[in-house]
This record gives C-alpha cells, sequence and structure tokens, in this order.
C-alpha cells in the first residue's frame, strides 16, 4: 500500500470541447482557443484584429453546424469518449496497484478546466502528479500548450506536488499494437478498403519548419502502425487533415490525397485517425462525413471511418503502461 505521504494521482487532458452545439458556445470556446499563441503563432498585433473583427463573427455558426452534425444526447463525442478513457484508465490502474488513485479530467480548453481538475487532485492529497495528455504525437500546439497551462495553473494554485508529465507515446509498442488490431477486426467485419490513409493532424509548415517534432514523430507512428500490419508501401499513405487558413500546412493533404485516388480509379478508402485518442469533431465530422463527401464528389464510391480507439481494453491498458512508466522514471 502507498504510505499516505506519496499518493499518486493522475491528471488526464485533452483539447477541449464546446458547451452545446450553438454559435454562442462556439464563440466562447474558439475566443479561448485560437487566442492561444501556441495555436495561432501570428503576431498578437496582427492576430487580434482578425479574430475578433472576422473570425469569431463567421467561424462559430459554421462550427455549430458542423458540432450539430455529430452531437449525441450524452453531449460532445469527445468529452463523452475522453471521459470513458479516464474512467477506465482509472480502474486498470486501481486493479494492477491494489490502490485507488485520485483521477481527475482537465480540457486545455473549455470545460471541465484544468484548474478545477488539479484543484481536485490537490483536495484528494495528491503527491505525485502524473498527467497524460491524450495527444501520441507531441506538437507545441497541444501538449506543449498544456504543459504550459499545467505550470501557470499549479502555480496560481500554489501546489507544487512532484510531477511526471508524458510528452508523448508515439511509438509504444501497446499503442501501436491495438492501433493496428482495431483495423484487423474492422476489416474482419467490414472487409477491406483498396487503400488505407493514416490521416494526422496537421499543423502549418512554418511551424514545423521551426523545429516542432510533430511530423517526425506522426511519420515513426505511421511507419510502426503498417509495420504491425503488413502492409506495403504501396497498401497505405499517411496524410494531415484540418488545415486553417491560407498558410501551406503539413503535406500531402488528407481530402486532395482522397480526390487524386478517386481519380486513379479507387473505389474504396480506408481512414484511420491515428492521432486522436478519442473520436471528436474532426474524426467523426471532417472525415467520416465531410471527407466522405469529398471522395463520393471525386468519383469514389465508399470512405470507411475506422473509429479511434477510444476506450478499448488494449488502448486503457497501453496507457496505464505509460502511465505506470512515468511514474516510476
Amino acid at each position: 500500500m502507498n504510505r499516505p505521504s506519496e499518493l499518486p494521482g493522475l491528471l488526464v487532458s485533452n483539447l477541449g470541447t464546446p458547451d452545446a452545439p450553438t454559435a454562442p458556445a462556439l464563440r466562447r470556446y474558439l475566443g479561448e482557443f485560437l487566442a492561444d499563441p501556441d495555436v495561432v503563432t501570428l503576431p498578437r498585433l496582427l492576430w487580434w484584429p482578425i479574430l475578433h473583427g472576422l473570425v469569431l463573427r463567421t467561424r462559430p455558426a459554421k462550427s455549430a453546424e458542423a458540432y450539430a452534425r455529430i452531437w449525441t444526447p450524452a453531449g460532445s463525442p469527445l468529452l463523452v469518449h475522453t471521459r470513458a478513457i479516464a474512467a477506465a484508465l482509472g480502474t486498470e490502474l486501481a486493479t494492477r496497484t491494489g490502490n485507488f488513485w485520485p483521477l481527475a479530467l482537465g480540457m486545455r480548453y473549455g470545460k471541465p478546466s484544468l484548474h478545477a481538475a488539479l484543484s481536485e487532485l490537490r483536495a484528494a492529497g495528491v503527491t505525485h502528479l502524473a498527467v497524460l495528455p491524450l495527444y501520441p504525437q507531441y506538437a507545441e500546439a497541444t501538449t506543449g500548450s498544456t504543459r504550459k497551462a499545467l505550470t501557470r495553473t499549479l502555480g496560481n494554485l500554489r501546489w507544487t506536488p512532484e510531477v511526471r508529465f508524458i510528452k508523448s507515446y508515439q511509438d509504444h509498442p501497446g499503442y501501436i499494437a491495438a492501433l493496428a488490431v482495431s483495423v484487423r477486426e474492422y476489416w474482419q467485419t467490414h472487409g477491406r478498403g483498396e487503400k488505407l490513409l493514416l490521416s494526422f493532424h496537421g499543423i502549418p509548415r512554418q511551424v514545423a519548419d521551426r523545429g516542432d517534432p510533430y511530423p517526425g514523430q506522426c511519420a515513426t507512428s505511421a511507419r510502426l502502425f503498417a509495420a504491425a500490419l503488413g502492409l506495403k508501401e504501396v497498401a497505405w499513405q499517411l496524410t494531415f487533415q484540418s488545415r486553417f487558413g491560407p498558410a501551406e500546412w503539413l503535406t500531402p493533404y488528407t481530402d486532395e490525397s482522397m480526390k487524386t485516388l478517386a481519380a486513379t480509379g479507387v473505389k474504396t478508402v480506408d481512414v484511420v485517425c491515428p492521432g486522436f485518442a478519442a473520436d471528436c469533431l474532426e474524426t467523426l465530422e471532417e472525415i467520416a462525413l465531410r471527407y466522405a463527401e469529398v471522395f463520393r464528389e471525386a468519383g469514389g464510391a465508399e470512405l470507411r471511418y475506422i473509429p479511434a480507439l477510444n476506450a478499448r481494453r488494449d488502448h486503457v491498458a497501453a496507457l496505464a503502461d505509460v502511465v505506470q512508466c512515468a511514474l516510476a522514471d
């Protein structure tokens, strides 16, 4: 049993979500998200008039329509799945160690907040804190931003636990194996498409050129994933989605790749998103609905989205391995 003076706890974090699929809720959420200098790296004097004068006047209504297409009776899919992952992870860690683990969920943007989650863990008496951002691949805009917000919030709370921050797990064997098994199970049930796209969230090319490790970590995950499936190079492709604004982002773009495949006669494409631990707007609406329409309009027949790992038992077991390793270090 853990001594009372050494109580491990876990903070699980993800990007965040609006409170409702409405324009006012999206305006609040996007106002916080797009104000983060790690997300939009333009100088504030240039970006602020664009954000408040244009983006927050036009984008919330459009984004609300997209969220409405996937919103569930239980709420935002991202929040529903992330809560399920966190709950299963808490149970897994308690089973492995024989001890109760104080655990809290704190989103980088929106609710539940990092401040609320850390306040909960402090009140529980946690002394050794593992922080798990649910981003397998490190990027300054996601994991890096979370780490900075964590440091600020701990300072505001005047709380100094021993912290083990998990930066990434892009090549963890359990994570790769869970991805491969999920695809095999899908193919056993639905058959296999002519091409498998591994679609990751993009980042601006300029950010990558400044040394962000994200592109290399995506390539590592994709290569290991394809090897675990025993795929030849012609059977799969690494692509990037969700670009925003006029600047160049990481290429090849997922939607443009689909158009190219359709133009070459490919009729059935499978898409998996290894960078998303939980299904969300970018997987359920952008890929499964919007990009499926793009593929059909370009001449393809069917785009099949293979769900994220979510709270699968093998995924949760891999995350538990990552957390325990971090605390052991």
